[in-house]
């Protein structure tokens, strides 16, 4: 089950895999896969399981078939730290889907050297993508021009709700402000933060496969 929310005459679809699509222009847009981040941790000598690798990759690829966009943009922190082997398998994935132009727009955590993202031809965006009315950034943009609407990742955003008694989950959610969106991280293991809306915000959570408004 998905939801669509409606800017400026334009329809985004947002996807229970944590992503969302523009459906006129054909964009998929997924921020915050910290890809290897699992790999980079257990090479710290943290004890974490592989599956979030894994189950990172299944889902794009999932997402990928089901959605079949003519553009990725990755809004920043694609790869989580230093190359790993996830990279290539990474770069396997996106082989797979010639039809698709991946782009990144950088964020803080993608350091690797221009060669990496070359070889698997992703197209680069250092600054922050501008698309008609729409600021594709990582890091939400502190000002933002009259007119445009801002898409972020970054902050990983998330809600606590709360049921009877004391009971209480937090989930992943999409955001909607008056002129700016968060993206929910797409990957595992990346925790939340909390955001706290105001009036007249959307939230939408992620929750058993679902996207549902609250």
């Amino acid at each position: 089950m998905s939801e669509e929310v409606t800017l400026y005459n334009n329809t985004f679809l947002l996807c229970s895999e944590k992503a969302v699509l523009w459906k006129s222009e054909g964009v998929l847009l997924i921020s915050d896969l910290h890809l290897g981040k699992v790999n980079h941790f257990r090479r710290s000598g943290i004890a974490v399981p592989h599956n979030p690798n894994d189950q990172n990759i299944e889902r794009l690829i999932t997402l990928l078939q089901e959605v079949q966009p003519d553009r990725v943009l990755f809004m920043g922190d694609l790869f989580h730290s230093h190359y790993n082997t996830e990279w290539e398998v990474f770069g396997q994935v996106l082989k797979c889907f010639p039809a698709i132009s991946f782009e990144l727009v950088m964020g803080n955590h993608d350091i690797m050297s221009d060669y990496q993202y070359q070889k698997h031809q992703l197209v680069m965006h250092k600054k922050p993508l501008e698309m008609g009315a729409f600021i594709m950034s990582h890091e939400p943009l502190e000002g933002v021009p009259e007119g445009c609407y801002n898409f972020a990742g970054h902050i990983h955003p998330g809600v606590h709700l709360r049921g009877k008694g004391r009971q209480g989950i937090k989930l992943p959610c999409f955001y909607f402000g008056k002129n700016q969106a968060l993206l929910p991280a797409f990957g595992e293991f990346t925790g939340l933060y909390k955001i706290k809306p105001k009036v007249g915000d959307q939230v939408f959570v992620i929750v058993d496969g679902k996207v549902i408004k609250v």
